[in-house]
């Protein structure tokens, strides 16, 4: 199993006091949960873990939008840098494909896969798909099924995070920055109804916000 850092379901977190929070959203958010620089180090080890494992291949990396981009661009850049810095080395090449399973702050039984009619490039290729979440794992479990009709050489998951949750398919990425309480999380491109991606912090959102931003 992927190692990974336990957030714990009485995890207290921090004040918004303490941190870097946009004006507009300070009366939205219960607590940061993952400070910004904690991610930052948990990805660089994530990097590293990778390219012991993958290195020497030639690895397409797959973008989940919208809530990885951030995740994706970070990760790529720790990559890089070690590409730079080591003897063993990754060369990368990059993809993007949409997935949204997400309607409110509830996990829909619907997953729609934006963008799965290019996977068919894959075939052959060692692929690594970059997502933000793994909650139930529905999600990436149809993506993969979709990915598998390419015939890709080798396919490898990392998810920042991965949710608690006893709506949990029992899916596990190959590797994993965060386990996390089953609460609603924003930031770090993470989002409500598109709103929260422009928070550093991965923050817990409150009822009142919910509502507020409900569509």
């Amino acid at each position: 199993m992927a190692s990974y850092l336990e957030i714990a379901d009485d995890e207290k977190g921090y004040d918004l006091d303490l941190f870097c929070v946009p004006r507009h959203y300070e009366r939205d958010l219960d607590k940061v949960i993952i400070p910004h620089g904690l991610i930052m180090d948990r990805t660089e080890r994530l990097a590293r873990d990778i390219v012991r494992d993958m290195g020497g291949h030639h690895i397409v990396a797959l973008c989940v939008l919208k809530g990885g981009y951030t995740f994706f661009a970070d990760l790529l850049d720790y990559i890089k840098a070690l590409n730079q810095n080591s003897d063993k080395s990754v060369p990368l090449t990059v993809d993007f494909i949409r997935v949204k399973s997400y309607c409110n702050d509830k996990s829909s039984n619907s997953v729609k896969v934006i963008g799965g009619e290019e996977l068919s490039n894959l075939s052959g290729k060692h692929v690594l798909i970059v997502e933000d979440i793994v909650e139930t794992g529905r999600t990436m479990q149809t993506l993969l099924s979709l990915l598998s009709e390419s015939t890709p050489k080798m396919v490898k998951v990392v998810s920042l995070l991965v949710k608690r949750t006893p709506r949990s398919s029992g899916y596990r990425p190959d590797y994993v920055g965060f386990e996390v309480p089953d609460a609603f999380l924003v930031g770090y491109a993470l989002d409500y109804n598109e709103y929260f991606r422009d928070l550093s912090h991965i923050c817990v959102l409150n009822d009142d916000a919910k509502e507020k931003y409900r569509v």
